[in-house]
């Protein structure tokens, strides 16, 4: 079928919005025609060559839908369904049938890989050239989507369905980090460096799950603002203190239980590892470049009992974690739809820009009516 989609055709260049032909779903494949698709700061970064894969390629990996078609093998969802979509993996490997599917062998193959696992094919083309595709099993900068039985996870009538995309990736990864990755307990205390959409979500996540002391960093106060409002107990301007590491131990009576690292800043990095207590622990969801290093003081290691934690997609087993954020959601307990701004499809350039610049830190792109 003909489609509409947003492709980026150099490295650093704009997403060019063009006719594209799909191919039909296969066995275990799921057609999805999009309603709404979040833009994440992993979309920006393959865009500008620090991650796979390459030109030309079709990008976006927090769609959702309605489901128009499913291979013969496909049990989990049927026509009309509506579906957020997240991460992809296999299924079959030991993480996986344990359930730890972020962990999956495979899992920079099905998501970076640009075609697909089993074959190197894509599903995507113009005029019979392959154009990179099947990024994070959908590819949804696009008006429709190949997606993966593994990959789609029903959604409930009562939530509008363009506002679940960033559940499958974002959201989840925030929250995630809090709930799963590092099981923050009640009553303890948490700081969160970077207040975009990861982190802001981790925010949430922590006053849901009892944190006493909840404490956002970042450079721009009216981010800081919305943290307050979502639930940080303080917050740190590090460019209204004169020692950020200082200014959060004296708050946390010596160190922070928990920490979460969202900018992907090396530096900031390290301020997240030395504002912990004594057996504290950082979660690191952030991600810079491929081969970017971090440099730590290992008798901190060894004196303190400190430890970080890669964090990947929070941890998260979609098919039961993003149920339970939409429940949160119903409840009022988890107001994500507080950053979210939305934009039309052709205007993808500008939402990119104004998720740049700061001035918006969710946008969704909307590509057709529920």
């Amino acid at each position: 079928m003909e489609i509409e989609a947003a492709v980026v055709r150099e490295q650093e260049g704009p997403f060019e919005i063009e006719s594209l032909t799909l191919e039909d779903p296969r066995q275990k494949e799921v057609l999805v025609r999009i309603v709404g698709t979040g833009i994440c700061h992993t979309d920006l970064t393959v865009r500008d060559g620090n991650y796979p894969p390459d030109p030309p390629v079709v990008l976006g990996h927090e769609g959702a839908g309605i489901v128009e078609s499913v291979g013969n093998r496909v049990a989990a969802v049927e026509p009309g369904d509506r579906v957020a979509l997240t991460f992809n993996y296999d299924g079959t490997c030991p993480n996986c049938r344990q359930g730890d599917v972020a962990y999956c062998e495979s899992f920079f193959e099905q998501n970076f890989g640009g075609t697909r696992f089993e074959d190197d094919s894509s599903p995507i083309s113009d005029n019979g050239d392959p154009i990179n595709a099947n990024f994070f099993g959908q590819s949804s900068f696009a008006t429709h989507a190949i997606a993966h039985e593994e990959n789609v996870i029903p959604v409930t009538d009562d939530l509008p369905l363009e506002l679940a995309g960033p559940l499958g990736c974002g959201v989840q990864t925030g929250a995630g980090a809090v709930m799963n990755s590092l099981t923050v307990t009640p009553g303890s205390s948490l700081v969160v460096f970077g207040t975009g959409t990861v982190g802001l979500s981790a925010i949430m996540a922590g006053q849901v799950v009892g944190a006493k002391d909840i404490i956002a960093v970042d450079l721009v106060d009216s981010r800081l603002e919305l943290a307050s409002d979502l639930g940080a107990t303080m917050t740190v301007n590090p460019q209204s203190v004169a020692d950020v590491v200082e200014t959060v131990r004296k708050a946390t009576d010596n160190g922070a239980d928990y920490a979460v690292e969202s900018t992907g800043v090396t530096d900031v990095l390290r301020q997240a590892f030395d504002s912990l207590a004594k057996l504290g622990t950082v979660g690191v969801p952030g991600a810079p470049p491929l081969g970017t290093e971090v440099s730590l003081d290992v008798n901190s290691f060894v004196t303190t009992g400190r430890s970080v934690r890669g964090v990947t997609e929070g941890d998260s087993y979609p098919k039961e974690f993003i149920p339970t954020l939409i429940d949160l959601y119903q409840q009022g307990r988890f107001p994500f739809d507080e950053f979210v701004e939305y934009y039309e499809f052709e205007d993808i350039d500008n939402a990119i820009e104004d998720a740049e610049n700061g001035e918006t830190i969710k946008p969704i792109l909307r590509m057709s009516d529920a």
